[in-house]
Formats: structure tokens, C-alpha cells, sequence
């Protein structure tokens, strides 16, 4: 199953590809070299498909938890001020997706979308330090009764191309739901109460919509 977001550059990177193929097979006497250059092509196209799949995840729906909005590796939990929205500190948990990991973005708890805004910027490494106050950016929050306001800001990186973001204030958010995409490699940062207990550690692996990052303390 492959995103909505990629439908259209599948089918234009299928199209160009079946020309290459056809091209390089009239052109190309020589079999190796013939070979070898079907072979990346086809290598090419795989790399798309897969950056654009769309596994089913399966969400045990709870307002108690935090879950990973994206696939990645834990890179950052720290203590942090939160500029843009909170204006205080906040727990941050930072997410870091390759290009090979599924880029669907999703909604860490359920309830109301109270705050959507997209920020135009750089495209530094997803790494950078200003990474999340410089690149192209979305912050979204989202809150519910029982564990409050989270946060998660997509991040674009220096592959990152473009932010999709669905979320529109007023919003219903279903965890685990499509809040957005991000197209070839970023991060997400969450931002989280104080006294959240993280029940992740630094360079874990997380699967979007399924690993929690957090829960309360309640």
C-alpha cells in the first residue's frame, strides 16, 4: 500500500524508468554495461516505492499515552524552552527518520487540534541545532482531558523537500490517525509535560502510531 502523497511521483518515475529501460536497450550493445544500468534503474524505483509505503499500524487507543508520530531513532530527550507555543519548558523527545523509514506523520494522542501553523525556512541537516528553529517547519498541538497539551513539530532536513500537514485547528485527532508527511527524511520533536514519564531511551528504534514515548504520571 503505498501514501496518497506518492502517487503521483510513482507513476512519473515508473513512466521515466520504463523509458530509460527502453532506450538504454536500444543504445547499449554492450550486455554488461546494459545490464549493470537496468539494474540501478530498477534499484531507483524500488528506493520510491518503499520511501511511499503505507503499512498499516495498529493503535491501542489510550489517552494515558504518548505514541511515536513517525518511524526513527530517538536522538534527543532533554529539558528544553519551548519558544513557539508553550512559551515555558517542556520535555522534548526527537524522532530522526532516514530515508528508508516510513514517513507517514501521526497523531501522538487523541482529542482537539487547538494550534496548526506552517513556518517556511531552511533546509539544514535534520541534526543541526537550529534545525527546529531555522528549516521549513509545522508545529502542531493537540489536547485532551487526561494527559493535556502535546506538541510535535515536523522538521524539514537537507533531503526534505516538502511538509504535508492535515491538521486544522478544531480538528478531531484520533491517535495514531495521519496528521501529516514529510517527503525524504526529517525529524519530529514532541514536546511534553515536565512530569511525563519517558518511557523511551536515546538511539531506541520507534514504529509511528505504535511505540509509546510517554505516559502520565497519574
Amino acid at each position: 500500500m503505498f501514501h496518497k502523497e506518492g502517487h503521483k511521483i510513482i507513476v512519473i518515475t515508473l513512466v521515466v524508468i520504463v523509458g530509460c529501460f527502453l532506450l538504454v536497450d536500444s543504445i547499449i550493445d554492450i550486455y554488461w554495461l546494459r545490464t549493470a544500468i537496468m539494474i540501478l534503474l530498477l534499484a531507483f524505483l524500488i528506493i520510491i516505492l518503499q520511501f511511499f509505503r503505507n503499512p498499516k499500524r495498529h493503535t491501542e487507543l489510550n489517552d494515558k499515552h504518548v505514541i511515536s508520530p513517525v518511524d526513527g531513532k530517538v536522538v534527543v530527550i532533554e529539558e528544553v524552552f519551548e519558544k513557539e507555543y508553550f512559551k515555558e519548558k517542556r520535555l522534548q523527545v526527537s524522532v530522526f527518520m532516514s530515508p528508508l523509514n516510513v514517513h507517514v506523520t501521526r497523531y501522538p494522542i487523541g482529542g482537539k487540534v487547538i494550534f496548526s501553523k506552517y513556518h517556511p525556512g531552511k533546509y539544514l541537516v535534520a541534526w543541526h541545532p537550529k534545525a527546529s528553529e531555522e528549516n521549513e517547519r509545522t508545529t502542531v498541538v493537540v489536547e485532551n482531558e487526561t494527559y493535556g497539551k502535546v506538541l510535535h513539530r515536523q522538521i524539514a532536513g537537507a533531503l526534505a523537500k516538502r511538509i504535508v500537514n492535515y491538521a486544522n485547528v478544531d480538528d478531531k485527532a484520533l491517535q495514531g490517525g495521519e496528521s501529516g508527511f514529510i517527503k525524504f527524511g526529517s525529524r519530529v520533536d514532541l514536546y511534553l509535560p515536565l512530569d511525563t514519564k519517558i518511557k523511551v531511551e536515546l538511539n531506541q528504534k520507534v514504529r509511528g502510531g505504535e511505540s509509546i514515548i510517554a505516559e502520565t504520571n497519574e
